[in-house]
This record gives structure tokens, C-alpha cells and sequence, in this order.
């Protein structure tokens, strides 16, 4: 019994170790912008070159991995894109960044009171510091000659997938594709994306934090505005819908496959 114990001790810290080494390649950066700031990890391709142009992936991270340690939010999603065999087959530079603890990607006030929990969406307010600063940080990125403007792509789970489809809200024209994780959003503000960028739509059918019909009635609002969106429901998958979508074997040549053409759908 003691030997079953040392050696699944032994697994967990050579797991815990790979990751690790896997999240040294996410260097810590801070964007700035007057007293404001926004703590964010960055990837860049191996071999990144400034002479060369690159897609960017940005990914929300869930309400867990808010803080301001920056390494949080490397818990989910950071070793889909830092695996050696996804590095050489879709090289980007990746970018993390981190939510303070008492904020929210998305504008939206949330019920705890109630399982699953309760949101009402307010983008006809301002965004939150944090998703301005974020987007902010995009431009800035953008503006430099080794990104490829039409390859740019936000993926987010949780409160990060509540974020993912607030910012395709905001700024429609600056991503080519999406991927919201156990999310949902404001269905009237799909008018402004449906047609204009793909998505990729994952919950958990067993999910009792946030609602799996959030992500049902957001794929047909984008169906009704004229979207064609992929939405992928797990029957087994709580509110970790996460774990089965970051294991689609296709997710990735999805996403990088997915070009945007001055503002048009690129389906």
C-alpha cells in the first residue's frame, strides 16, 4: 500500500514538473496604461523572429485563477499550446493574461445565492478595466509588423468564456475565430459577430455552475442572426468541459484553419 502511495506521489510531481517547465516558456510581462495595469503571460513560436508574422491566441482564464500572483491563469489551457508537437504545428505567440481577484472579465452581475449560478449581462456599460486593459494590450500587439492581423483568435473558459463572447461584442473585426468553454453572454449582442466570426461553442451537459442552456440559447441567437456556429454539448462533462474540449483532436487545426476577411465571415 505504502509503495502505491510513493509512486502515485512520484507521477503527480513529474506531472507537476512538466508543467512547470512547460509554463517557463509564458514569460511574465505587465501592460501599462497611466495608473492602470494588467499582469499577462506571453508566448512566443520557437524560433520567433521579428522578420516573420505570427498568429495570436488569446485566452480568458475562469474566475479560480484570478489573482495577481501571473502564473494562475496558466492552470487551463496553457499546455494545449505549449506542447512541443503543437508549438511546431501551430506556431503563435499565445498570450495569458490575468484578471485581479475582484474583478470580472465580462460586464455582469452574478447571483451566488442560486446553483447553477445567475447572470445578467450590461454591455451597454463600459467594459471592465480588466477586458479594456486586455484589449488594449491587443492593440498594441496588433500594431506590430510580425503579427498576422487575419489570424487573430480568443479563446476563454468560465468566466473567461463570458469574456471570450463580450469582446467579440466589442471588437468584432479583430478576430478570425473563437472558442467559448462553459460561458455564455448578452444573446441580443450576437448580432454583432454572428456573421462576421466562426465559433466553437463547448459546455458540459451535467454543468451546475453556469447553465449549459447559456451556451444553447447563445448558439441559436447566432443561428437566428445569421451565424453558422459548431457547438459541441459533453453528456458526462460538469462544469470541467474544459478537459474534453482541450482533447478535441481537431480543435486546434479548427481554430488556425479560420482567416478573417474585412469584417465577412471566413466559413
Amino acid at each position: 500500500m505504502e509503495a502505491k502511495k510513493l509512486t502515485l506521489l512520484l507521477l503527480c510531481l513529474l506531472g507537476a514538473a512538466g508543467i512547470f517547465a512547460q509554463n517557463k516558456l509564458y514569460k511574465k510581462a505587465v501592460f501599462k496604461n497611466g495608473p492602470d495595469s494588467l499582469q499577462y503571460r506571453i508566448m512566443y513560436p520557437e524560433g520567433f523572429s521579428t522578420s516573420e508574422e505570427y498568429p495570436v491566441v488569446l485566452f480568458l482564464h475562469g474566475a479560480g485563477e484570478r489573482g495577481n500572483d501571473n502564473r494562475s491563469q496558466l492552470t487551463h489551457g496553457s499546455t494545449l499550446f505549449s506542447k512541443a508537437e503543437n508549438r511546431e504545428k501551430f506556431p503563435a505567440i499565445v498570450i495569458f493574461p490575468q484578471c485581479p481577484a475582484d474583478d470580472y472579465w465580462a460586464r455582469v452581475e452574478v447571483d451566488r445565492s442560486v446553483q447553477p449560478l445567475d447572470f445578467k449581462y450590461h454591455y451597454d456599460e463600459a467594459p471592465t478595466k480588466p477586458l479594456d486593459l486586455t484589449i488594449q494590450l491587443m492593440d498594441s500587439l496588433l500594431s506590430e509588423t510580425f503579427v498576422k492581423k487575419d489570424q487573430v483568435y480568443v479563446m476563454g473558459l468560465s468566466m473567461g468564456g463570458m469574456g471570450t463572447f463580450e469582446i467579440l461584442y466589442r471588437r468584432p473585426e479583430m478576430f478570425a475565430a473563437a472558442i467559448p468553454i462553459c460561458g455564455g453572454g448578452d444573446i441580443n449582442a450576437a448580432k454583432e459577430y454572428a456573421t462576421k466570426v466562426p465559433l466553437w461553442i463547448f459546455h458540459g451537459s451535467r454543468d451546475n455552475v453556469v447553465e449549459p442552456l447559456l451556451s444553447v440559447t447563445m448558439a441559436a441567437s447566432i443561428l437566428e442572426y445569421g451565424g453558422y456556429p459548431n457547438l459541441t454539448l459533453y453528456s458526462d462533462a460538469n462544469h470541467n468541459s474544459w478537459d474534453p474540449a482541450f482533447k478535441e483532436p481537431e480543435l486546434l487545426a479548427w481554430l488556425f484553419s479560420k482567416k478573417s476577411r474585412n469584417g465577412k465571415t471566413n466559413d
